[in-house]
């Protein structure tokens, strides 16, 4: 790791941890588990504080329900000890891709590259 690279953790938190923040860890952190996108969790060694080092960049939204349950503390054990029950309708977790470039854009949106030509009505023109 070179020291531009030392100097870049140091002032940003949005890509994975600062250094601040992994130095904490290290001296006071304790690793509960990783979910399937690789994020790491974990807690104090006095139980009370929980937190997240995202793998990748730091968005809230690729925390699964059930961690997200942990960190927050309604559930008192994680989920790589009590994983939660999943009723058989309930979909897969999806991070929130809006404002990014893989965002929802229904059918005539002005962000499409091509607008599609609405047909369901025909504009007024006056004679």
């Amino acid at each position: 790791m070179g020291i531009l690279n030392t100097l870049f953790r140091a002032v940003t938190w949005w890509d994975s941890q600062t250094l601040n923040t992994q130095i904490y860890t290290w001296l006071k952190g304790e690793p509960v588990g990783e979910d399937e996108q690789g994020n790491t969790y974990y807690q104090s060694r006095d139980g009370k504080r929980r937190w997240v080092i995202f793998n990748g960049e730091a968005e809230a939204s690729r925390v699964p329900p059930d961690w997200h349950g942990w960190l927050h503390h309604t559930f008192d054990d994680p989920p790589t000890r009590a994983p939660l029950v999943h009723k058989p309708w309930e979909k897969p977790h999806h991070e929130n891709l809006t404002g990014t470039a893989r965002a929802y854009l229904p059918k005539g949106s002005i962000r499409r590259p091509r607008p599609v030509e609405r047909q369901d009505y025909e504009a007024w023109r006056p004679e």
